[in-house]
């Protein structure tokens, strides 16, 4: 058996419809045919066409979510659906959830069942979702016809309407199959089927059948939007959980395509249902935040679906392999065990940009959207490794494993017993990760085990299990991380505390960022005086309430530059990724297409931006001349974080080339450090500036069509060239001169069947001008 627990070694690197109306808190209304919902979209939201979807019931007027007087910034908690007490465990239920001080519930986890339906098993008393019950503990609301977590949920929502439920689905452990009601794992495919075929073409039928069926759930359980935890549609080779590995490589060079339409098909559904409904259904994501994995993830173009991002900004660092270091460091210390082992600080296209910490999470994310639509996440949970050899108090050490996981060839040594209290389990024994509540690592760290030590299966008479030595509190104020440090054992376990939580929630706030995402609630703790311990709490979800409720309004806007309102259709996409390993550096095609009515003249200038997340070396290997005219991060290195969001790229049509209604072109395009988008873009020529339409920018307009009259080149006043024309079978060496398309062309060394004008600058073709 296999644990849902994301704190396993291996987490690398969610009349009835009446009825729900009533519980869809402040999303709930109906929907005034008199208000113009479009001037609340936020800034980038893809919009259905046809479709009168009411922002305005969950936006305001710039676009910026309502969440309550005393909330401008969002603190999300994942609530899980295990932790029940049926087993003799403590419980965290719908009660203990600190109400007043958050602004979104993520049920974790709902599945993607074998038909391909949303799920969360067969109703029944044991379910806990729909079916069970704690008497005497918390009463069940009578008037709605499902019991367990949904209804406990719905009743304290009802008390605490300003709060928003999203069923999260997929997670770590079910993201490729699900566990049945015994508590085994399925292997039924999951996202990982259900989106992408074997022959790597997108499974549209199964994408629509998981989208209706999500709408039906979040009517009928009173959710207010659906949260998609995809651990991972990438490229990347053993990836995810490794029970998946077969399945998702089998697939890998498609996943991206099939994650897109899958997020397109549910914000259709969604946008849809919304404007039936008269309410609005939210639609997010639990997004990886390591470099590595986002490699394999394209340009990350499902963010234009996205009411908002939460960066799954921790486990960058975990027993899955040897290197000791923080799992969720705010920012890089140039001193990553992980990151110099594979040569980031020293390889200079790299730039010295060490992509393992939150920092540049966001700032990858900020390359596609704006600060308000990006949550940076935080555990209330640990990560640690035993025998641990060199580091500094064990940070940057390293801790070699044996007996590693299915799947794993090489290991770090995680930390066991008394050092891992929540571990996942794996044919019944437990996995090594240093897995722990915060309480619990609060207790280690002052010398006790705590009262629950036996009922979760700590046995007194084995030596793992029991407290030796002691534990010190150590914290690096430039990662922003704390960890323990316990000498005897040589156990490092990285943790948070309220120093860690205090700077992330004041970055947060100083960034502009729409706010924090907790996994998981439960691990939160508080001070029991009648036990002399620590347990479940509130502490650090009192502290973000406390630090963010007087904030500022979040960040709105996506781009920094002016950006006309006047939009032309034409589009800017990166496709023909190499896949895995093989795509650094990153270099992607990408195409120019003309889907308006007006010929771009050659000459015409393209700018947009890319995130300072990868370094200010972005070039096309075509010759169009592409370069970077402006950077925020021109140094190397981040240490205590990247100093700006954007580079800002130029490149021009070359003078004899126009784009005309429909046409298209292509260059090579290439970067070192993965970014989405390109975003910001703007288009220059015939002494005007223009906006690109599929931005989804706010209130964009679109031109005639003429907006401008378009040059043309001048070309030989004769019409002819005095050098014979190209001929593509022909043999040309170095020297030979042809004319091809009005302009003269010398060639630099043997050629046969390569067109003038399409090798690039450093190609065999020169360009010696017009004829």
């Amino acid at each position: 058996m296999s644990s849902r627990l994301r704190t396993g070694l291996a987490a690398a690197g969610a009349s009835l419809a009446l009825l729900a109306g009533a519980l869809t808190g402040a999303l709930s209304g109906t929907a005034a045919a008199a208000v113009d919902h479009e001037t609340c979209r936020p800034d980038g939201l893809y919009t259905t066409p046809g479709l009168a979807v009411p922002y305005c019931l969950a936006y305001d007027e710039n676009g910026r979510e309502k969440m309550g007087a005393d909330h401008p910034r969002r603190i999300i908690g994942y609530f899980t659906g295990w932790r029940t007490g049926k087993n003799g465990q403590p419980s965290y239920l719908a009660k203990d959830i600190p109400w007043s001080k958050i602004t979104h519930i993520n049920y974790a986890f709902a599945h993607v069942g074998g038909d391909n339906r949303i799920s969360v098993g067969a109703d029944g008393p044991d379910n806990a979702a729909t079916g069970m019950e704690w008497p005497g503990i918390d009463a069940l609301d009578p008037a709605l016809p499902y019991k367990g977590h949904f209804n406990l949920l719905n009743k304290y929502k009802k008390a605490n309407p300003d709060v928003k439920t999203l069923i999260s689905v997929g997670g770590w452990a079910e993201t490729g199959g699900y566990f049945d009601s015994s508590g085994n794992r399925v292997a039924s495919g999951g996202f990982y089927s259900m989106t992408t075929n074997a022959d790597g073409s997108v499974n549209q039928a199964g994408i629509d059948a998981f989208a209706a069926s999500t709408v039906d759930f979040i009517r009928k359980y009173g959710f207010n939007g659906v949260d998609i935890d995809y651990e991972y549609p990438t490229s990347m080779k053993d990836a995810g959980h490794p029970l998946d590995w077969q399945l998702a490589n089998a697939r890998r060079g498609s996943l991206m395509k099939g994650y897109v339409a899958l997020m397109k098909t549910l914000r259709d559904k969604l946008n849809a249902a919304s404007a039936a409904d008269g309410r609005y259904y939210l639609l997010t994501i639990a997004s990886p935040s390591s470099g590595y994995l986002l490699r394999g993830m394209e340009t990350f173009q499902v963010t234009q679906y996205l009411d908002y991002v939460n960066i799954m900004s921790y486990d960058l660092h975990g027993a899955w392999n040897e290197f000791v270091g923080p799992n969720a460091a705010l920012y890089d210390d140039g001193k990553d065990a992980e990151l110099a082992k594979w040569g980031v600080y020293t390889t200079s296209q790299y730039g010295g940009i060490g992509y393992l910490n939150t920092d540049w999470a966001y700032h990858y994310f900020r390359g596609a959207m704006q600060s308000g639509r990006i949550n940076i996440g935080v555990p209330y949970y640990t990560r640690g490794w035993r025998n641990v050899t060199g580091g500094t108090n064990g940070l940057w050490g390293k801790a070699v494993g044996a007996n590693c996981p299915t799947g794993l060839t090489s290991c770090g040594d995680g930390a066991r017993g008394v050092d891992n209290l929540w571990h996942d389990l794996e044919n019944d024994r437990e996995v090594s990760g240093g897995g722990n509540p915060l309480w619990h690592a609060r207790n280690l760290a002052e010398g006790r085990i705590g009262s629950y030590a036996s009922v979760y299966g700590l046995d007194p008479n084995d030596p793992e299990d029991r407290l030796t030595g002691a534990y010190t509190e150590h914290y690096d104020p430039t990662l922003v991380a704390p960890w323990l440090w316990n000498p005897t054992k040589k156990v490092f376990l990285s943790t948070e505390n309220e120093k860690s939580i205090g700077a992330k929630i004041d970055y947060v706030k100083d960034k502009g960022i729409g706010g924090i995402m907790i996994w998981e609630l439960a691990g939160d703790y508080d001070w029991d005086a009648a036990k002399g311990e620590y347990f479940m709490g509130d502490t650090l979800t009192t502290l973000m309430y406390d630090k963010l409720k007087t904030a500022a309004p979040y960040g709105a806007a996506r781009a920094k530059v002016a950006i006309p309102n006047e939009k032309l259709d034409v589009r800017i996409e990166a496709g023909g990724f190499p896949v895995g390993d093989s795509n650094y550096p990153i270099s992607p095609k990408l195409t120019i297409t003309n889907k308006s009515s007006v010929t771009i003249p050659g000459g015409a200038e393209f700018q947009w931006d890319y995130p300072t997340a990868a370094p200010n070396n972005a070039k096309d290997q075509s010759g169009f001349g592409l370069k970077v005219i402006s950077s925020e991060h021109s140094t190397v290195g981040n240490v205590g974080g990247l100093k700006g969001d954007f580079h800002r790229v130029s490149v021009k049509l070359p003078a004899w080339q126009s784009l005309a209604p429909g046409a298209s072109v292509t260059m090579d395009y290439v970067y070192y450090l993965p970014v989405p988008g390109p975003a910001n873009h703007t288009l220059t020529f015939g002494g005007k500036t223009y906006g690109l339409a599929f931005e989804n920018a706010r209130g964009a307009t679109t031109p005639g069509p003429d907006p401008t009259p378009t040059p043309t080149v001048t070309e030989d006043p004769d019409g002819t060239c005095a050098d014979p024309a190209w001929e593509a079978g022909k043999v040309y060496t170095g020297g030979n001169k042809v004319s091809h398309k009005d302009r003269t062309w010398e060639a630099k060394w043997w050629t046969q069947n390569n067109e003038p004008g399409t090798t690039g600058e450093w190609g065999v073709w020169k360009d010696l001008g017009p004829c």
